[in-house]
């Protein structure tokens, strides 16, 4: 990998994170100057805060040493993430990866700093509500969907 790859892949790592940790700043001083639990922007979506002590979608919020286990266990699946960056021969795929890793690194960040992940996004449809999530989880899912696309279309793309 050349070196103006290795710039490209930091830039989009600090660029994720800086992202992520940017709009949790602005959400919750929004938030707690206004004194809001809620906020209505549209018929699709509002913002809500909601910490989030589990993992993915508030799974297995309850108990405080399987909260620091999950957490060790992101910290390495980060670090394999950061090995794969480096190790893979594509340059889409690494920068997928990076992508990944910057928005994984923000969450990451919440669960070492305030022991939860602030979620804001609150997207709905009428009754029906996604999950709240934040900007982290949106790189996550983009870098993951841009590594599946890559590995469903890699022999297309390299011929």
């Amino acid at each position: 990998m050349q070196f103006k790859d290795r710039i490209i892949i930091f830039i989009i790592i600090v660029f994720s994170f800086t992202a992520d940790r940017l709009s949790k700043i602005l959400i919750l001083n929004f938030f707690y100057k206004n004194n809001f639990q809620d906020y209505y922007l549209n018929d699709f979506i509002n913002l809500i805060l909601v910490w989030n002590k589990g993992i993915a979608f508030g799974i297995f919020e309850s108990e405080t040493f399987f909260y620091h286990i999950i957490t060790s266990l992101i910290f390495l699946i980060l670090c394999f993430l950061f090995i794969l960056i480096f190790t893979s021969k594509s340059k889409f795929e690494s920068y997928s990866l990076a992508i990944i890793l910057g928005g994984a690194s923000g969450n990451f960040f919440d669960r070492i700093y305030y022991s939860a992940v602030p979620d804001f996004i609150d997207f709905h449809y009428k009754n029906y509500h996604w999950f709240t999530f934040n900007v982290s989880d949106i790189l996550i899912t983009l870098g993951v969907l841009s590594v599946l696309v890559f590995g469903i279309f890699q022999d297309k793309i390299k011929k």
